[in-house]
């Protein structure tokens, strides 16, 4: 399994899990139960330090020598990842009723409770809760920007470090299998076949807000600067199937950064904003997550309602900051506003992770080429107002 990608992994843990699951006696089961129950244990441990080491780091380094630059780059960007949830949450909203329709998994749980119990009872209580962890990373980041000190932002970037350590030695290479019982059980369970349809559905549904999202990016780019939006889209191209390849949208850096230059934006803007954006907007990426957070919630018969959606959406474009440069980073960082605001078990968590994994290279493509249409909005609008950079960071 070293050779394949994590997609081809979870395609592959997907396939063997449904397989084994309609031929698994119970006491099988019982065993795929115990793995899950005690990586679920794990997850809920390493969450809230995931969103200390994250977030509280990723908003230090954010306050750093740009000024002006930095926080109108910084509020274009997070409008526009903001303003792609809403619209992936009315798209939704209305989509779903006739796209699911007949479709339900009000029983969904967690399958070490519904089929079997674990072998093993082992409770794994976290260092702390993840609103604590949100607000104190909040404190500690935010205070990092104001008293301009190196040694809390040195100690909160090795915290990063360690966290993101974990996540590419333990929680990566254990998710295949974590997703593997998962299935397995929902299959013993009978509960597969709406699964399976559901991921086929949403995917599509995605690509396409995606697709649209982009070239509305650029049209609003395109009437600042006076550019033709398609011919925009069409130069940044070779950044969206790079991004398709590497599903890193750090990976995918120099080539955004050489597209992004031909769009007749200043090369010094470029190579300020293009390395920041890549860590900061995630247009695609919340499309994703807040469809696929919708699909679950609205196959257990819970209604999606826009008043409870939209803190989650608000948070969501703040915790994105914390999403690590690995494939799934952005749903790892989402896992505590997940549990905290919209209530998803481990179970949830799990099929949110395979439905955000299976188009992950397609949400970072997204979030990417809309760093070009930032960046020419943020030369469009800096131009006019004659706001330059001092920083070539």
């Amino acid at each position: 399994m070293k050779g394949f990608g994590l997609l081809i992994k979870i395609i592959i843990a997907i396939i063997l899990g449904v397989a084994i699951g309609f031929i698994s006696p119970e006491w099988l089961v019982r065993i795929f139960a115990t793995f899950n129950d005690l990586f679920g244990n794990f997850l809920d441990f390493i969450i809230p330090l995931i969103i200390l080491g994250f977030i509280a780091a990723g908003i230090g380094t954010l306050g750093k020598g740009a000024g002006k630059l930095l926080g109108l780059t910084a509020i274009i960007a997070y409008a526009s990842t903001i303003i792609a949830g809403v619209i992936a949450f009315f798209v939704a909203k209305n989509v779903y009723p006739f796209m699911l329709k007949g479709q339900s998994l009000k029983t969904l749980s967690d399958p070490s409770e519904s089929l079997a119990t674990s072998f093993i009872e082992l409770e794994i209580t976290p260092p702390i809760d993840v609103i604590t962890a949100l607000l104190l990373a909040f404190v500690l980041g935010l205070g990092m920007i104001s008293i301009k000190g190196n040694t809390m932002i040195n100690a909160m970037n090795e915290l990063r470090d360690i966290i993101q350590l974990v996540i590419v030695k333990v929680i990566i290479p254990f998710l295949p299998f974590h997703i593997f019982g998962i299935f397995a059980n929902m299959t013993y369970a009978g509960q597969v076949g709406t699964i399976l349809n559901v991921f086929a559905k949403v995917f599509i549904m995605i690509i396409l807000l995606h697709i649209l999202y982009l070239i509305g990016q650029y049209t609003v780019a395109g009437t600042l600067s006076k550019q033709n939006p398609l011919t925009a889209l069409k130069t940044m191209s070779p950044a969206y199937f790079t991004a398709l390849g590497t599903q890193s949208s750090a990976a995918t850096i120099p080539v955004t950064l050489e597209r992004t230059k031909q769009l007749n934006v200043r090369e010094r803007l470029a190579d300020f904003t293009i390395p920041l954006l890549a860590n900061i907007h995630l247009s695609g990426s919340t499309i994703t997550l807040v469809s696929c957070s919708m699909a679950i919630m609205f196959l257990q018969g819970n209604p999606n309602i826009f008043s409870d959606y939209f803190p989650f959406i608000l948070m969501l474009g703040v915790t994105m900051i914390a999403a690590p440069g690995v494939p799934g980073g952005a749903v790892m960082a989402a896992l505590g506003l997940l549990d905290s605001m919209l209530g998803f078990n481990q179970t949830m968590l799990s099929l949110i992770i395979a439905l955000y994994i299976a188009q992950d290279s397609f949400g970072t493509a997204c979030n990417v080429t809309g760093d070009g249409a930032i960046t020419s909005i943020v030369h469009s609008i800096s131009k006019k107002k004659d706001i330059t950079s001092t920083t070539t960071s």
